[in-house]
């Protein structure tokens, strides 16, 4: 009886057993095809992992986290990004931070995600900070968008990574099967003019526009002794493929669709210029001030009458051909002898405050200040009647006494300026009405632009170190002449040169080889031919028969001005002082008084690419074109002149004037 009771249960449980076997064969088989591993014994415990993980199986074999998968995938959608003043590009050579790899964050992260979040703008607990709270995280940074020809963003910044970066990141990878969440949402899109400069302590309707951004050279900030210089090398543009950088680990990634991209010009030509500052005068940003005044009106109404000057055919002291619109200007200049009003604060302490350098190639700041400080005529002790407020500080003075020898940092520098601001503004009224809109300051030191970005973002800015693509804002900026004055008792000392007819060199340039372009210029040109003099600096000689840097200025038909550092140089107002034609080498210069001269009228611009081609370029101006110009240049020269009493179209009244031009042109109704 037991015997046969346990010959039916051997036969189920082999049954059973039998039927076991085929599920794990099935299963088994099911598996070798369907999944990238070998055995589901060895998958399963990983395919848990990634499960956590949200990343499925494109994750490479042995990944075991999404900062592996995304530091193992180049930025693919044509956007150039820089993290702490380094340019990333295709890798070739190029040194990435030990925490950034193309914009996201790569396995060697200390702080992770959570670092990401918050330069991102996300807090611990997943939260999207406020605009204003990003701002402030994000201290020393200023946040520039441009919009290239497809459409895609150039984004640079100082300390952080962008929302946009892991957004794009993800979309290229594929979101969806890859299971990565974009942690930030990307940044609402900008209204026109579409390239806006965001200062960090600028409110959400107080922005303005600017130029795009795609700076071709990398720069590198000068020491107090100009030890450090630009390695001039050309950023790199990231190509438009997915670059797996000889990643041999990844199973699959998800192939991205190519796009069309049409870069923007790397140059800015001076029409484009002109362009982008009819385009920001005729689109006002909200610099409308917190509440009316008196003045404003006034400004309207002297905006009303420029726009309807009267024809001027000729004029005594103006030569038509130099100016833009030589009504305007003869009517704008008029109004602004009227009716200007300059307030000038008595706060601060010298020698950074209300101690102007007079000597050298930052002289321009200096005597304007000393001549403003002085005059009668525009300055007002009754702050509700001014029309604009004016910053007495000098940004040489400055550097001089703040900066840290060999530091390359300008933060203390920055913070002195924000401490001044907030006693004003705590002081006064006139700051906090138009968030700085009526107030200027003029800096000649190369720094200037870098150290008012913030704080100063919305004054107007008299600058000579004027780059169209390092901050310069159309419309509201100004470029300031930059002069080397050498003998403050006689400003015009050496005034003139040779005529024409007996200026016997076609082109000259002697200085230090300072920046990248200087010493492509001496290579090119330097003892290789007897018609194009290119020196370094010059010795000081004495005696008959040798020439000095001024004699040679003197005697020839052009000189070359070529950027040092940045895009200004001293020879461009040197050369309309000793009457020579000036070539501009400096690609995105712009020029002084841009607003109202016509400066292709009596200047040439040569690209930077092109100076192998220099003579060649010059040889096909036509002797008479020449002789036009030349002429240009010795009427033009009373506009760029400094007298110890200021005289009617000098220096002086023409850095007021862009100041006075620009603000009238931001005024609108209410």
């Amino acid at each position: 009886m037991g015997q046969e009771f346990r010959y039916p249960c051997t036969i189920e449980i082999g049954k059973l057993l039998w039927f076991i076997g085929v599920i794990v064969a099935v299963v088994l088989t099911f598996q070798h095809f369907e999944l990238p591993y070998g055995n589901i014994i060895s998958s399963l415990p990983s395919a848990q992992k990634d499960q956590r993980a949200g990343n499925s199986s494109l994750l490479p074999h042995g990944a075991s986290s999404t900062h592996e998968m995304l530091s193992n995938v180049t930025q693919s959608n044509g956007l150039n990004y820089t993290a702490g003043g380094q340019e990333t590009g295709d890798n070739h050579g190029t040194e990435t931070p030990a925490n950034v790899n193309n914009g996201v964050v790569s396995e060697g992260s200390g702080e992770g995600i959570k670092g990401l979040n918050k330069s991102l703008g996300i807090d611990n607990h997943g939260r999207e900070s406020s605009p204003e709270q990003l701002l402030d995280q994000n201290e020393n940074s200023t946040l520039e968008l441009n919009r290239s020809g497809n459409g895609s963003a150039s984004i640079e910044t100082d300390r952080s990574l962008s929302r946009e970066n892991i957004t794009s990141t993800s979309e290229n990878i594929g979101t969806s099967q890859a299971g990565i969440t974009p942690i930030a949402p990307a940044l609402p899109p900008v209204d026109s003019p579409s390239n806006i400069a965001i200062p960090r302590n600028a409110e959400p309707r107080t922005l303005a526009p600017v130029v795009p951004v795609e700076s071709n050279t990398s720069k590198m900030d000068k020491d107090a002794s100009h030890g450090l210089e630009n390695d001039g090398k050309a950023g790199e543009q990231l190509n438009n493929s997915t670059s797996l950088q000889n990643n041999t680990s990844v199973t699959s990634v998800h192939e991205v669709k190519k796009e069309s991209h049409t870069p923007s010009p790397a140059v800015i030509s001076i029409s484009e210029m002109n362009n982008l500052q009819l385009q920001s005068w005729s689109s006002p940003i909200s610099r409308r001030p917190r509440w009316p005044s008196a003045v404003d009106q006034e400004l309207l109404n002297a905006k009303s009458q420029i726009q309807k000057a009267p024809l001027v055919e000729s004029d005594s002291m103006l030569y038509a051909p130099l100016y833009r619109n030589i009504s305007m200007f003869k009517k704008s200049y008029e109004l602004m002898e009227d009716i200007l009003k300059v307030y000038i604060y008595k706060e601060g302490e010298r020698p950074i405050l209300h101690q102007p350098p007079l000597k050298g190639i930052y002289a321009s700041e200096g005597w304007f200040m000393k001549l403003l400080e002085a005059n009668k005529k525009f300055v007002t002790k009754d702050p509700k009647k001014s029309h604009l407020f004016y910053l007495p500080f000098s940004s040489r003075n400055l550097e001089v006494t703040l900066y840290v020898p060999n530091s390359h940092s300008h933060k203390n520098l920055i913070q002195y300026l924000k401490n001044y601001l907030d006693m004003i503004s705590a002081k006064y009224p006139f700051w906090n009405r138009t968030r700085g809109a009526d107030h200027f300051l003029v800096a000649c030191h190369d720094w200037a632009p870098s150290e008012t970005r913030q704080h100063m973002a919305n004054c107007i800015r008299a600058l000579c170190n004027s780059d169209a693509k390092g901050g310069f804002v159309f419309g509201k900026d100004a470029a300031l002449p930059e002069t080397t004055v050498r003998t403050p008792q006689n400003l015009l000392r050496d005034l003139g040169g040779k005529p024409a007819s007996k200026r016997s060199i076609l082109a000259f340039f002697a200085g230090s080889m300072h920046g990248y372009l200087r010493p492509i210029l001496l290579q090119h040109w330097g003892n290789k031919d007897p018609d194009i003099k290119v020196f370094g600096k010059l010795p000081k000689v004495k005696g008959r028969g040798k020439m000095n840097y001024p004699q040679y200025m003197k005697s020839s038909k052009y000189c070359i001005c070529a950027k040092g550092f940045e895009v200004n140089s001293p020879r461009v107002v040197e050369s309309i002082f000793y009457e020579c034609v000036p070539v501009i080498i400096s690609d995105n210069f712009v020029p002084p008084f841009f607003e109202v001269l016509n400066w292709e009228s009596f200047a040439v611009f040569v690209l930077e690419k092109d100076i192998p081609n220099l003579k060649n370029i010059l040889l096909s101006i036509p002797e008479n074109k020449y002789r036009e110009m030349q002429m240009r240049v010795k009427k033009v020269q009373q506009h760029f002149l400094w007298h110890a009493r200021p005289v009617k179209y000098d220096i002086f009244h023409m850095i007021l004037h862009s100041v006075w031009y620009n603000r009238v042109f931001q005024v609108h109704p209410r």
